[in-house]
Parts: C-alpha cells; sequence; structure tokens
C-alpha cells in the first residue's frame, strides 16, 4: 500500500527503539493500519545512524554512511516517505581507487559484466592477477556464492596474490561487514556479493549521502508517523514488558516505561528495535535463551575523524586509503564538500577500529592527520586541521564465522527486528530495515 492507502485498524503495535530498524517496523505496521507507539530512550530518532548537534553549534553524522543500489528495501522506504533519492544520493558506479586513480572502477550496465570489464582493464594489476580474480569470482557464482560455515574471508580467498587481497578484498570486506578478514564470515561477505553482482544493473552503485542522515530517514519518518496517526515518544526507556491477555484473547504485552506521565499499555504485537543488550535486559526472564544469544553478541567499532582543509578538493567523492594497524588507520575517506557539506571537510573512517579504540582518541586524531598528510600530500591546498572525531564502539556486532544470531519471534506477540537479528546480511542500513519488514509481514500472514 502507498502512504494514502492505509487499511482499518486491526492490532495496537509498540516499538521499542527509534533506529532504523524501529522506524521502518513503525511505518511498515502503520501501512498495515494498525495502532503504532513508538518508544526511543534518546531525545532524537535515529540509532546509530542519526545526525547530532556539536556544543559549537553545527549538525553533522555521528559517522559516515553509504548504501549501494541493492538495497531496495531501505530505498523503498525512504520513497514512501517522500525522500528524493536523486536529489538525496550522489549515485555512481562503484570505485574503489586511491587518491592516484588506481584501483577498480566500475562502468554502467549489469554489475557482472561491468565487474569484469574493470578488473581486464585495470592496468595496476598483472595478467596473473587479474585471471585470478576473474577465476575464483567465477567458482563463487558456480557454488551459488556459497562456503563452508566456518570459512573467514581471509580463508575464501586465501589462493588470490596478495596485491588484490591487501587492495582489494580486505578494504572490501571490512568496509561491508566492518570486520577484518581474517575474522569475517565467508558466508556472509558472498551473500553481500551476490545481491551486488546479481541483482540486475545498479545493483552495485555506490549511493553516497548528500544530506545529513537524520533528513534521510529519522526526520522524514517523524513527519510521516506524525501525519498518519502514530504516536512517537522519545526521553522513554521501556522498563519491562509483561504477558498479558491483549483484547482480542491471544497474548499481549503490558509496556512500562520509566516515565510516570506515560501509563503502562498493553499491546497485541510488541517489536524490540533497541540494542541487542537492551533487548536482552527486557526478554531476560520471557526468554532466557533468546536474551542470552542477544547478550553474547561481540562487537567492532567505527571511527570517523572529520578534518578541515579549506580550498581542498579530491578527485573523487570517496577514496580508497592504504590502511594498517600502526601508521596508517583509515581505509576510506570522504569529501564532504563534494556531497554538500563544508567544502574542505574530510571524513576519514576507520572500520575494524578495535586497536586504535585501545590507542586512544587522541593518538588515532594524530595518526589520522599524518596518514592525510601522506597519502593526499599533492591534494591539500594547506595544512589539515581536526574538526572533529566520532567513535562509536559499538558499530556493529563482528561478523564472524558460526555466529548465532538471535531470532526475530521472541514470544508469542514479541519480537525483534534490528541488524543484529537473523539474516543474510551484515549489521547495515538494509539489514535493519529488511528485518523489520520481515517481522510485519509475519503477523499480517497470519
Amino acid at each position: 500500500r502507498g502512504p494514502h492507502q492505509l487499511a482499518r485498524t486491526l492490532m495496537k503495535v509498540a516499538v521499542i527503539g527509534a533506529g532504523w530498524a524501529g522506524l521502518a517496523a513503525a511505518v511498515h505496521a502503520r501501512l498495515a493500519g494498525h495502532d503504532v507507539t513508538v518508544f526511543e530512550m534518546a531525545g532524537s530518532l535515529g540509532g546509530r545512524a542519526r545526525t547530532v548537534h556539536l556544543p559549537e553549534g553545527p549538525r553533522v553524522d555521528n559517522g559516515q554512511h553509504i548504501l549501494i543500489g541493492a538495497y531496495t528495501h531501505t530505498l523503498g522506504l525512504m520513497q514512501t516517505l517522500g525522500v528524493d533519492l536523486a536529489e538525496s544520493f550522489d549515485r555512481r558506479p562503484l570505485a574503489m581507487v586511491n587518491a592516484q586513480g588506481q584501483g577498480l572502477r566500475l562502468k554502467k550496465g549489469h554489475p557482472v559484466w561491468a565487474f569484469g570489464r574493470a578488473v581486464w582493464s585495470n592496468p595496476d594489476w598483472t595478467v596473473a592477477e587479474r585471471w585470478a580474480l576473474c577465476a575464483i569470482a567465477v567458482r563463487w557464482r558456480l557454488s551459488g556464492f556459497r562456503c563452508p560455515p566456518q570459512q573467514t574471508v581471509a580463508d575464501l580467498t586465501r589462493t588470490l596474490p596478495s596485491t588484490l587481497r591487501e587492495d582489494f578484498i580486505d578494504p572490501l570486506c571490512v568496509a561491508a561487514l566492518n570486520t577484518p578478514a581474517s575474522q569475517a564470515s565467508g558466508i556472509v561477505f558472498l551473500r553481500v556479493l551476490k545481491d551486488a553482482l546479481l541483482s540486475g544493473p545498479g545493483a552495485s552503485d555506490l549511493l553516497l549521502p548528500r544530506k545529513g542522515l537524520g533528513s534521510l530517514l529519522p526526520e522524514p519518518a517523524q513527519r510521516w508517523l506524525d501525519a498518519h496517526g502514530a504516536t512517537v515518544h522519545t526521553h522513554q526507556r521501556v522498563q519491562w514488558l509483561r504477558a498479558v491477555s491483549a483484547p482480542s484473547g491471544a497474548t499481549g504485552w503490558q509496556v512500562a516505561t520509566t516515565s510516570a506521565s506515560v501509563s503502562p499499555g498493553v499491546y497485541d504485537h510488541v517489536v524490540l528495535a533497541c540494542t541487542a543488550n537492551e533487548a536482552a535486559r527486557l526478554t531476560s526472564e520471557i526468554n532466557p535463551d533468546w536474551s542470552a544469544s542477544a547478550a553474547a553478541l561481540r562487537y567492532e567499532p567505527i571511527i570517523t575523524v572529520t578534518l578541515h582543509c579549506p580550498g581542498t578538493r579530491l578527485p573523487e567523492p570517496m577514496l580508497a586509503l592504504a590502511s594498517d594497524n600502526t601508521e596508517r588507520p583509515a581505509q576510506f575517506v570522504f569529501d564532504l564538500g563534494q556531497l554538500g557539506g563544508l567544502d574542505g571537510a574530510l571524513s576519514f573512517v576507520i572500520s575494524g577500529a578495535a586497536p586504535w579504540v585501545q590507542r586512544g582518541t587522541a593518538s588515532t586524531e594524530a595518526a589520522v592527520l599524518r596518514q592525510a598528510q601522506t597519502a593526499l600530500k599533492s591534494l591539500l591546498v594547506a595544512p589539515p586541521v581536526l574538526q572533529h572525531c566520532f567513535t562509536e564502539k559499538r558499530a556493529t556486532f563482528a561478523c564472524t564465522p558460526g555466529l548465532r544470531r538471535p531470532a526475530a519471534s521472541i514470544a508469542p506477540g514479541l519480537w525483534a527486528a534490528a541488524d543484529y537479528v537473523q539474516g543474510p546480511y551484515p549489521a547495515t542500513l538494509e539489514g535493519a530495515v529488511r528485518s523489520a519488514v520481515h517481522v510485519v509481514h509475519q503477523w499480517n500472514a497470519r
């Protein structure tokens, strides 16, 4: 249904958490005609992909996020909310190139053929290296993009020349899974490649936000939910859940918050779209096994360091960087001036950032400054100056082989929707949105 074709109200639904999964669940539940109430403990919406106000005043994102063309559920939700995709994103074929223009650059067309052409036209790889990459891609395709469940990405690609692993596989893996190739799940990595290469023209395109994360989904979702009769409570932490009889006679759920101004309500369905730790707390007595699996998840941090160098313009809005765990932290840099932001603002992204979190913020910032001055030396108009640094210590779950992720169903009428819930994707915006759509479809189909 479209946003103006709401059915009659069917059930009362509570969504706990207003990140991208929670907002997707709320919108899809309202589209199905349900009475929706959202509870968010923070003062703003968006979860780990949001726009924040710094003390000095400007609105900035808490990190750099990108989408790909295969993220159809997320892009479709944005369109439902009235977001103009052409205006909101710089969309271009996948390119992973450095400041010297070296690397892999796809052209428009079906991703499979575009990938093959890009590999064979890349002068920076030897003929043997090009053969090796194409051969392993064909093997993955013939296997249905499957591999043994305990295989890491490093295991999966161990036969490739070291140049290909270091310059292409490793940065691609950490960008997609936020987990180093030596620890990352081969199955999940192959699933991302499958969707990017086999979902038709444009599936592998990069979509770089031209607007703040808040304007891409959280703020439009807030307006849409307000306009369509849903209730959104901020600064409301849910204190406990209790199984009770719903008006329909089925099992319902009483939801109590820490605020005396919001009386406990009874709902036919409750969707936990909060963090794994918060969901584990709320379900510890309801379903101890589910709670334990949520609490057992390990995490990988992401650090985003923004430098300012007025007048500087990179040759691409996104460049790949040579990185390591000793001197060069960031794998990618984004030219925010080309993406609707401050001229000369350069955003350096450190995925799988655990070693740098241990070193501390000051050490990491200093290392990024040195990396910028070395890797972008010929492009910088003036010495870069630190603008701000964001560290998300629990940015994503560690996407490792054989990981036991919590199921979407917790108990009758009690569900989980989040990027960490069982599913084919790593911890991405698309994974979060898909989990929410799946949950709402589950109870609508009954």
